[in-house]
């Protein structure tokens, strides 16, 4: 399985991406099933805007995308981001 995580947006705009191929990884059934959460659509926050200068995703496992953005995330997407971004989202 093939997961790739763009994010853009924030203060500066600049763009990060993030790639990994599961196949064969020691974890590759856990990064399978955080992946399939991630594809679902997470429910919007009730009266919630978009942040300004929030951060956007589009999350794309074996040619399926989702696109995201804050604070609108849900705990497999923010997971996965971070995951694969190796940083906080």
């Amino acid at each position: 399985m093939r997961i790739q995580v763009v994010r853009t947006g924030g203060f500066a705009g600049i763009e990060r991406r993030a790639e990994v191929d599961t196949s064969g990884l020691p974890d590759e059934e856990e990064w399978q099933g955080l992946a399939q959460l991630a594809l679902r659509p997470a429910a919007a926050s009730p009266g919630a805007d978009r942040i300004r200068d929030g951060f956007s995703y589009r999350i794309t496992v074996d040619g399926r995308t989702v696109t995201c953005q804050e604070p609108d995330l849900s705990e497999a997407q923010r997971q996965l981001i971070t995951r694969l971004l190796k940083e906080g989202a």
